[in-house]
């Protein structure tokens, strides 16, 4: 009985378009990512390419890149939004924004200058500093992961070099 709804909840999902999403297809094999050394974001994405896309080290020419990706500007912030009625911070927001645009080594732009922005909300408790201090670098890691994932599916939609 187990094994027959297991059957037919994946005949299921299958006949409403879902498909795991799998590997992505670039139409570029080698890129540079500026600048080098770059922020935690330029990092995590060197090291997000699969083994189809080679990414230039700081000492080669751009000219041997078929594509350049300029990370413009890359930064955290950290807003109170919520105090008590004694003026203590009970909430903060995390926000990272990366500005980046991707060109040729030739200087064709290929997606304009553009703006991804990631935000979490955390609250606070001054009795539990080291734990929120914690909880707060993971979501910083959280949310430099899914910009990395918006990064690289904006790459995968440039079609023509």
């Amino acid at each position: 009985m187990l094994m027959s709804q297991a059957g037919l909840a994946s005949l299921a999902l299958g006949g409403c378009g879902f498909k795991l999403r799998g590997s992505q297809n670039f139409v570029f094999t080698r890129i540079a990512i500026m600048p080098d050394p770059g922020g935690a974001v330029a990092v995590e994405l060197r090291r997000s390419f699969g083994a189809g896309v080679r990414v230039l080290a700081s000492d080669e020419s751009l000219d041997n890149a078929q594509l350049v990706l300029d990370i413009l500007q890359e930064q955290r912030e950290k807003t109170v939004v919520g105090i008590s009625s004694s003026g203590q911070v009970r909430e903060f927001q995390l926000r990272i924004r990366v500005k980046f645009k991707v060109r040729t080594p030739q200087g064709k732009e290929l997606l304009p200058e553009s703006e991804i922005v990631q935000q979490r909300d955390i609250s606070f408790n001054e009795s539990a500093v080291l734990a929120k201090e914690a909880e707060e670098s993971l979501l910083y890691r959280d949310m430099q992961a899914d910009v990395v994932q918006q990064l690289m599916r904006r790459l995968t939609a440039v079609k023509q070099l």
